[in-house]
């Protein structure tokens, strides 16, 4: 048995609808679910992975399409992946109670993990465990926006815990080589984006080993760059200063 389907409807199943109101009209678009704030946080970067389809619909559940006109009007445009982008990045995400409290969740998890991942103990040079980052956030009472990136959030969760721990951004360890001649000239210009020197050795060249904060790690690249007009090197020996084993409260 056949059955007749309109040729301007689309079925589709366990979707997530963005939604959006322009020019009178509103537009839908059917995302994978979990996926739309992974793109948003720029976790996902994907499209494949978040769109269902490369459509724009009136009404999801009912699969109706919308049509080219409507689309022009609003949008300025009939390119559907575009459109469906607009609406991905600020429509508003249709789900339930449960799936938001899901999703915030997550979200907090994730923030936990890269909090983990990019600090330290400063004192012990230890690493923090997600879990025990995610204990801390809650004791702090920190909430989620879902409307903002996870690594923006991590940022701030950083200088939130810094009152009630021992928390810091792990340090990178970097080797400059500077040329001898103006080897002392151009250590005074750096010194002040370096937090510890480890080691200096003057040859026919100076060779500083050093920590820096990973935040400065461009301003210093550009600063040699310009500087030396190519002639030091910037070498990254290390992403992270710690030591082995996991930190405890």
């Amino acid at each position: 048995m056949s059955i007749f389907t309109p040729t301007n409807q689309i079925r589709l199943t366990n979707v997530a609808v963005v939604r959006t109101k322009k020019a009178g009209k509103r537009f839908e678009i059917a995302c994978y679910r979990n996926k739309v704030l992974g793109w948003r946080s720029g976790a996902e970067k994907d499209l494949e992975e978040v769109l269902q389809t490369h459509t724009v619909f009136v009404n999801v559940s009912k699969g109706q399409v919308a049509k080219k006109e409507d689309l022009i009007k609003a949008f300025g445009t009939e390119d559907q992946t575009e459109i469906c982008k607009q609406i991905l990045s600020k429509g508003e995400l249709q789900v339930s109670d449960r799936e938001r409290h899901m999703q915030l969740e997550q979200m907090f998890r994730d923030i936990a993990t890269i909090v983990a991942e990019k600090c330290v103990d400063p004192e012990t040079k230890r690493p923090y465990t997600a879990g025990l980052i995610e204990k801390a956030m809650r004791d702090a009472h920190y909430s989620v926006r879902p409307g903002k990136s996870t690594k923006q959030q991590a940022l701030e969760v950083i200088q939130l815990l810094k009152g009630t721990m021992r928390i810091d951004r792990a340090q990178m360890r970097l080797r400059f080589l500077l040329p001898a001649k103006e080897g002392r000239r151009l250590k005074e210009k750096l010194r002040p984006l370096i937090k510890v020197i480890e080691s200096e050795d003057f040859g026919q060249q100076l060779e500083i080993v050093c920590l820096v904060d990973p935040g400065c790690f461009r301003e210093l690249d550009e600063l040699l760059r310009r500087e030396t007009k190519g002639q030091g090197t910037l070498e990254v020996l290390s992403l992270k200063d710690v030591e082995e084993g996991d930190e405890a409260l």
